[in-house]
């Protein structure tokens, strides 16, 4: 799960499940295209989430390696 931050609700982050997005687009503020049919519009760059579902994908790869 990635922390991702609502536009106008900057000071309320939620939790996102990687596995659901589909796109994410500048138009100009990021909106990430869910596998739902949803849209969220977030305060973070289209890089910035890029960098968190890798960031959380690497980690869950690490763990998972340090269990073997």
């Amino acid at each position: 799960m990635i922390t991702l931050h609502r536009l106008g609700h900057s000071n309320e982050p939620f939790l996102l499940n990687d596995d659901l997005i589909v796109t994410i687009e500048a138009c100009p503020d990021t909106h990430v295209a869910l596998a739902t049919g949803s849209k969220i519009v977030v305060t973070e760059t289209p890089e910035e989430v890029a960098e968190a579902v890798r960031e959380w994908r690497a980690s869950v790869r690490l763990a998972a390696l340090r269990t073997h």
